[in-house]
């Protein structure tokens, strides 16, 4: 349990940053690696929330016995919940855009929905969260992930499919069949929301 409220802290201050450095107009991903060229700084790649059976639940163990006393761990897990939703409100924001300069209602690919890359588990996933949360307010949600071959809710597209048909793409997991040259050159020509550092 304090293995992963620990990381769940750290994945915390990882995710607050990046919500402070897109207020700033600041590059999270070369902040942080800058601050990592110190011998004993080690921050964390930001993220759209945390997920799977452990870090997401674990924390809420030892806050239940002693609320009161762990602050520090009831603010990692309000900071990294309150990601998700955050990434949900940005992707809106980029369709209201897309559709009062089109006229037309965009489709968006969500790339991931494991809770982690390389995966399959999508137990606890704050991508698969987003991916249903744009579907039932009314969006056009494709999803891409490689990992499994079929969802009840969502409907699965090849990652070539993806790039052909999506108007905005949502990065949510830095899955390692996203770093290839056709979605990254892609992604120069489309509204290309980068959640997870995939495009680096």
């Amino acid at each position: 349990l304090t293995e992963n409220s620990f990381r769940d802290v750290n994945i915390a201050f990882a995710n607050e940053l990046s919500l402070i450095c897109d207020e700033e107009g600041i590059n999270v991903w070369d902040l942080i690696q800058l601050a990592n060229r110190h011998p004993r700084v080690n921050v964390l790649q930001p993220g759209v929330g945390v997920g799977g059976h452990c870090i997401a639940v674990d924390p809420w163990f030892i806050i239940a016995q002693n609320r009161e006393k762990a602050k520090l761990m009831c603010a990692a897990r309000t900071v990294n919940n309150h990601k998700t939703q955050w990434v949900v409100e940005k992707i809106k924001i980029a369709v209201a855009d897309n559709l009062a300069n089109t006229g037309k209602k965009p489709k968006i690919a969500c790339f991931g929905l494991a809770f982690k890359p390389d995966v399959a588990d999508l137990r606890e996933s704050p991508a698969l969260q987003i991916a249903l949360s744009l579907q039932s307010s009314g969006c056009k949600v494709v999803a891409v992930e490689p990992n499994i071959k079929s969802h009840e809710s969502l409907t699965l597209v090849s990652l070539e499919q993806a790039c052909t048909e999506a108007d905005i793409f949502a990065l949510l997991v830095n899955h390692r069949q996203f770093k290839v040259p056709s979605l990254i050159n892609t992604c120069d020509e489309k509204t290309a929301l980068d959640f997870c550092g995939a495009l680096l």
